[in-house]
């Protein structure tokens, strides 16, 4: 008797084991499809900081923004990197990012619209050391951050200034913002904010457009002046020429001629 309740109690151990392995492995799939295991760049991770969700991509050797960054990210690390531009919609995705850091990388352009999305919530923007030499002030159209455009070679002309104008500098900033080239040799080397004291860029620029245009309109004017003085000599010396051949004829045919050249000049 007791031997046939041990044979029997043995498979309905089993059936239950089977079932709960079964189970086990349903969970696990089901788990894995609603919370796939994210794919991130080698060298970046997702962590928590301060109670803001932070992804981190620093000195990962990235040559482009990550495409897969999760999109509740509140603080984006980017920098020590070798990106070289900013595409358009580059955080499209990103729409809680509070604070973007790309500095030191290789950024030598940014094209409209890169920062697209981000005006809500942006606090900060950290833009220094990379290889900017021009930036349109549209690129940062609505943007509340604060900038940081420190370190990098920039040319010193009206299109920085109204950039400068249009931004708000982070704090202890504005000093890095120097001229490594402009279109005044002497402003070389000198911090922008104190050239821009006693230099307009754009005053400037405008007063050299105006020269520009009087000189070709002068130049017009004297080459419209000078055809015409050039066709009223010419006419004057045919006329002559004309009334010395006449002169030369016989009485009856010059009257002729006369009065077919006076109704021609009148």
């Amino acid at each position: 008797m007791a031997a046939a309740q041990g044979v029997l109690v043995h498979p309905i151990t089993m059936g239950l084991f089977l079932k709960s392995l079964f189970l086990l492995l349903l969970l696990l799939l089901l788990g894995s499809y609603l919370h796939p295991a994210a794919a991130f760049p080698k060298g970046c991770y997702p962590s928590e900081e301060e109670g803001l969700k932070t992804f981190r991509c620093s000195n990962a050797q990235l040559t482009e923004v990550p495409r897969d960054i999760p999109n509740d990210t509140n603080k984006l690390y980017l920098d020590f990197n070798q990106i070289p531009f900013l595409p358009r919609d580059a955080f499209r995705d990103l729409p809680l990012l509070q604070e973007l850091d790309l500095s030191h990388n290789a950024i030598t352009r940014i094209e409209s619209g890169a920062f697209q999305g981000l005006a809500e919530h942006l606090l900060s923007l950290d833009l220094s050391s990379n290889r900017l030499v021009s930036v349109s002030k549209e690129t940062f159209n609505n943007l509340k951050a604060k900038v940081n455009l420190s370190n990098n070679p920039w040319l010193c002309d009206c299109r920085l200034q109204e950039l400068i104008r249009a931004v708000e500098l982070a704090a202890d900033s504005s000093g890095g913002i120097v001229c490594d080239s402009s279109t005044q040799e002497e402003h070389v080397g000198k911090a922008f904010l104190q050239v821009i004291a006693d230099t307009d860029f754009c005053n400037v620029y405008k007063k050299t457009t105006d020269i520009a245009m009087l000189v070709t309109m002068f130049g017009w004017f004297a080459m419209v002046i000078s055809y015409l003085v050039y066709y009223v000599r010419q006419n004057q010396e045919d006329a002559r020429r004309h009334l010395e051949y006449l002169k030369s004829l016989p009485s009856k045919q010059r009257r002729s001629e006369e009065s077919s050249t006076i109704s021609t000049v009148v």
